[in-house]
């Protein structure tokens, strides 16, 4: 427990900081999901509209250190690379 007054105000911080960082990255995580569910499904329109949405909030997440820059990047590759295999044959 803490002690000191701002000890206190920062593991009030920290709770909501954990909280709202949690719920982001779990739409991140269900976006990505939705993406790989329309490229399984054959759905390469979807796909691609899912693919936008998902590239919109990675780089919202990466860019306020919510998950790590290059991870955003690399997820957003991997994603485009299973679209483009979906499009190709």
């Amino acid at each position: 427990m803490p002690n000191t007054k701002s000890a206190k105000k920062r593991l009030r911080q920290n709770v909501v900081h954990r909280t709202r960082n949690r719920s982001i990255k779990q739409a991140v995580r269900t976006q990505c999901r939705k993406v790989r569910q329309a490229i399984e499904a054959g759905d390469a329109e979807a796909a691609e509209a899912e693919f936008r949405l998902a590239a919109k909030k990675l780089d919202w997440a990466g860019g306020r250190n919510i998950i790590h820059r290059n991870a955003a990047a690399r997820t957003k590759s991997r994603l485009s690379v299973k679209i483009k295999a979906l499009k190709a044959g």
